[in-house]
């Protein structure tokens, strides 16, 4: 049986400081969770970043928060997704453009304009196995799920329209 994990939504604000902060507002008032600082990898110098600094949040939902947030993002597009945003796995990601786009929110003149990331991770029970801490251990291919199985599965729990 085939389920939604996760759900991850991400905004990378590109530099530290007010706009980080704006941005870590917008998802604390979108999901009601706290979020996080995602610090960057590289050092790029034309744009004043260095590896370690702060640039971006997100927030992880799981359960039945992030099936009611995963409706809600994808009336925000239509309920359509592209074929090519799914991986191998199964899993997809989305980009909402601005957060207004989102049934029942308003532009908040304090926030400003934000877009975000949408990224769902599926799964069958049993995943744990592979990544529990103790007593790991692998699971059979026929297992895991394929790409097609997941764009089964979300054209019929959520009405989507697979392009």
């Amino acid at each position: 049986m085939i389920k939604v994990e996760k759900v991850t939504i991400n905004i990378g604000a590109g530099a530290a400081g007010e706009r980080l902060e704006k941005a870590k507002k917008l998802l604390e008032k979108l999901t009601g969770q706290k979020p996080i600082e995602t610090v960057s990898k590289k050092r790029i110098p034309n744009w004043g970043i260095r590896k370690g600094l702060p640039i971006g949040a997100k927030v992880t939902l799981r359960g039945k928060k992030a099936k009611e947030f995963l409706k809600k993002c994808l009336e925000a597009v239509d309920n359509k997704i592209k074929e090519s945003n799914f991986d191998a796995n199964g899993n997809f990601s989305f980009g909402i453009k601005e957060y207004i786009e989102l049934p029942g929110e308003k532009y908040d003149p304090e926030i400003g304009m934000f877009g975000f990331d949408v990224c769902v991770t599926i799964g069958k029970q049993g995943y744990r196995v592979k990544r529990r801490k103790i007593k790991k251990s692998k699971y059979p291919k026929r297992h895991s799920v394929k790409k097609e199985e997941a764009i089964e599965f979300i054209k019929k729990e959520f009405g989507v329209e697979v392009e």
